[in-house]
């Protein structure tokens, strides 16, 4: 799951990107608000943690202009403030949750996580592709009804695929959605995870679900 952190204090920023990394999220950060908004509009996220008090475009405006363009990816606000008038400005602005800081990375963790199982406005709770169910807001697989355990980047890189299920996704495209914006290691990585997949998805079921497509990427296909 990719999660856009835009948070100006950048040692908390630091902090919380290597915590949610741990967990199997893509993070990506920005700094000040207009970049946090350029990131949302070029980059597809499954959430977006987004800070109030921030340098050039404040996070209430941020929202409202992600809202306002019909990005409905869910974001959660954090705020230094306290109050219900904050909390009700957030919402009004179009914020799926807030939180206040100073705040527990457990109960981060965890609201983040209902975030995503919510889902945006029209996005599933769950992806089905033939027998196989991955569910983004547990993260966990199954298949014919067998749950699988994965690690948190295998995950990554099977959500990636099923989230367009029959189509060819680049090697590059799930580089951008399991690793984060500034990856700059080998991108055959990516055949590695997607051997390990095979090995824990595929084979024991008799199944060829994950399909190499030379030269343009993977596709998932739930009728093999």
């Amino acid at each position: 799951m990719r999660v856009l952190l835009v948070e100006d204090e950048r040692r908390l920023a630091a902090l919380v990107k290597n915590g949610l990394a741990n967990e199997g999220f893509a993070v990506d950060v920005a700094h000040d608000g207009p970049e946090g908004l350029w990131m949302a509009a070029e980059n597809a996220y499954d959430a977006i943690v987004l800070d109030v008090m921030l340098p050039r475009l404040n996070g209430y405006a941020v929202c409202r202009r992600l809202r306002d363009g019909g990005d409905w990816t869910p974001i959660m606000m954090l705020t230094a403030k306290d109050g219900e008038y904050d909390e009700a400005e957030a919402l009004d602005n179009g914020a799926d949750d807030f939180l206040s800081k100073p705040f527990s990375y457990v109960v981060l963790l965890a609201r983040l996580r209902a975030l995503v199982r919510r889902g945006g406005r029209e996005r599933p709770v769950a992806l089905t592709v033939g027998d196989l169910v991955v569910d983004p807001a547990g993260m966990r697989c199954s298949r014919a009804g067998v749950d699988i355990a994965l690690t948190p980047k295998e995950f990554a890189v099977l959500h990636g695929l099923a989230r367009r299920p029959g189509e060819v996704v680049s090697k590059a495209e799930l580089l951008r959605q399991a690793w984060d914006f500034a990856y700059e290691g080998d991108p055959s990585i990516v055949e590695v995870y997607i051997s390990a997949l095979r090995r824990k998805v595929d084979t024991p079921f008799g199944r060829s679900s994950l399909v190499t497509v030379r030269g343009a990427g993977y596709r998932l296909d739930g009728r093999r």
